[in-house]
């Protein structure tokens, strides 16, 4: 066999002669009736942190530019959090839970954020790869498991996208004070309602924002400085505004006090807590900045710096944005809709910063929109690499050093849904998969730290029995404890009672754990403190979250992994076989050429 044509089918993730797997329907038919073995040997296959920055990283052909550094990620993780999204959790988790107290609710929330963005850090320090979670679940619990939450999570990514693409047109429209979604949308009869009013605006945006994507990633990246600038420079105006027009007195008097409780905690801790699952989905975002770690001047300095960072600042804009809404209004008068404009509005000669508050929301997608598009393609682009899916997603430019492919295929995909369906612009919020792979992050980075590395053909190392048990039953805890919390009745001492000991379970499984088992691998540059106190408590946060989810979340989320099994049964694992053939005999070749 020829040794370039070898080589070359490596590069292309086709395996051994283009894709065996593939090559005509008695090839595929054959394929399928091996398909419980392959399953076997692919499913639960974790590939070397080394392997996935080399062997895996060539399946691109060209390199990504590292061309960020901190100042860049802290703007990308700016843009990416500090969306549309604030000003409408705000007013609800104001009115519904927290009162006043949303300000507390934001401080636990972007805690919560934080412990999460220092499991990403661990991982993007350590293997400064573009696919992010996906990368960093396939080194540690295997090809399924990283398939299925990084299907999820791009399939979240564009349907949220499509959605916050199409209130870019309500906004605006309030920015110039006209009614956008009647004026600018064409209404096409004979189709569905919910999928009749075509939106070119939306396409226009998504269009333009993936030219640029491919253009370039330092000056995508310099185009969100700028917006994130500008959108920033408007909220404070919105704090200013808030401050100085509003009135303490509010932070602890409602409008209504024979019908709605006062004081700063209006709900109790109860509220603080509700309040705090409710906004912690506007901290969703920073995520993206991870997926930057292969394009990163000097991942051991910039990515704490720029994943952290951004988290504190936006945790310290939020609270500000939210003090400043309690102190224009009442908490039991605020407008859940639209709270920011709506406090404005019922003040005579103020109505006027309802359409400096349509600007920044508008702006604030835009850069929204361009951080969560950049991290799309790149988690696509790895899963391109790793096998799964058509290498053609993989290809990086040579000009632009840019994921070209995949951000090309996601823009056009995200345009055609964001042209005819009408999406909550709540979708990007209610975002379980995102929730999800943040558990498994969590887990994940416990399940590295603990567990030796395997030998080759081992699926586990040493250690790998007691952690799985560990992460099961601290998981087990933490979900016993939410279920108390959402489903029994409200100020009962049997309620307080069954709360202590579930948090008294889930502190000794902990503390057991890491008194019976040492850590088998410590990062070279750097890691989660406190472990495995960090992401054990991002682990139990995240799932008292999910538990704050709706039924429809759960649904979709269902679906959505029912037809990534089905994509990952009946043709990711026989591509991913065929690439690992493929390495496999360009491997036996080199070793022949070693020993001439």
């Amino acid at each position: 066999m020829d040794k370039g044509a070898l080589v070359s089918s490596d590069q292309s993730g086709g395996g051994v002669a283009g894709g065996s797997s593939f090559s005509g329907l008695r090839a595929y038919g054959r394929a399928l009736a091996q398909t419980p073995a392959r399953l076997a040997q692919r499913a639960f296959a974790a590939t070397a942190p080394g392997e996935e920055m080399s062997r895996v990283r060539a399946r691109s052909g060209a390199d990504m530019a590292r061309a960020l550094r901190w100042p860049d990620l802290v703007g990308l993780g700016l843009g990416g959090m500090v969306g549309a999204g604030v000003f409408v959790t705000t007013g609800r988790a104001t009115r519904l839970y927290a009162g006043p107290a949303v300000v507390v609710s934001y401080v636990i929330a972007g805690l919560c954020a934080l412990l999460s963005a220092f499991c990403y850090t661990e991982f993007a320090v350590d293997m400064p790869v573009a696919g992010g979670a996906f990368s960093y679940l396939r080194v540690t619990f295997g090809e399924l498991a990283a398939f299925l939450t990084g299907a999820n999570l791009v399939m979240e990514y564009v349907f949220s996208n499509a959605a916050v693409a199409r209130s870019f047109t309500a906004y605006l429209g309030t920015a110039v004070g006209v009614d956008a979604p009647s004026k600018w949308r064409i209404v096409v009869p004979g189709l569905p309602k919910g999928f009749n009013e075509v939106d070119l605006v939306a396409v226009g945006v998504i269009l333009l924002i993936t030219v640029c994507i491919c253009y370039s990633t330092k000056e995508s990246s310099a185009v969100n400085m700028a917006l994130t600038a500008v959108h920033v420079a408007f909220i404070l105006f919105i704090i200013v505004m808030g401050f100085w027009r509003g009135d303490a007195r509010n932070l602890t008097h409602p409008a209504d006090p024979e019908r709605n409780p006062g004081g700063f905690f209006p709900h109790g801790a109860a509220g603080v807590f509700n309040g705090a699952a409710m906004v912690y989905l506007s901290y969703i975002g920073y995520d993206a900045v991870s997926t930057m770690a292969e394009e990163v001047e000097v991942p051991a300095r910039d990515i704490p710096v720029g994943v952290s960072g951004s988290v504190v600042l936006v945790t310290l804009l939020y609270c500000l944005m939210a003090a400043s809404m309690s102190m224009l209004l009442p908490y039991d008068a605020i407008d859940t809709e639209a709270p920011f404009s709506g406090a404005f509005k019922k003040r005579s000669g103020w109505g006027w910063v309802s359409n400096v508050i349509g600007i920044g929301a508008s702006l604030g997608i835009l850069t929204s929109l361009m951080v969560a598009m950049l991290g799309q393609a790149r988690y696509l682009c790895v899963i391109g690499r790793s096998g799964v899916m058509p290498a053609w997603l993989a290809r990086v430019h040579p000009r632009t050093s840019t994921p070209v492919n995949a951000s090309a295929f996601l823009g056009v995909f995200t345009a055609a849904l964001a042209l005819f369906t009408e999406l909550d612009i709540l979708l990007n919020l209610v975002c379980i998969g995102t929730l999800f792979v943040f558990y498994m992050v969590a887990n994940a980075v416990v399940y590295r730290r603990y567990v030796a590395a395997a030998d080759e053909g081992e699926r586990r190392g040493r250690g790998a029995l007691p952690t799985l048990a560990f992460l099961l039953a601290f998981s087990l805890s933490a979900l016993c404890f939410t279920l108390v919390w959402k489903l029994a009745p409200d100020g009962g001492a049997c309620r307080l009672v069954l709360l202590v000991a579930c948090g008294a379970v889930a502190v000794a499984t902990v503390g057991a754990f890491q008194a019976l088992v040492p850590q088998a691998h410590v990062p070279e540059l750097w890691g989660v403190p406190g472990m495995p106190w960090v992401p054990a408590a991002s682990v139990f946060l995240n799932v008292f979250l999910l538990g704050s989810l709706d039924r429809p979340s759960y649904v979709r989320f269902g679906f959505f992994t029912a037809a990534a099994v089905l994509v990952y049964v009946l043709y990711s694992v026989h591509a991913s076989y065929d690439a690992e053939q493929g390495a496999a005999a360009v491997a036996k070749v080199q070793d022949e050429d070693c020993k001439v």
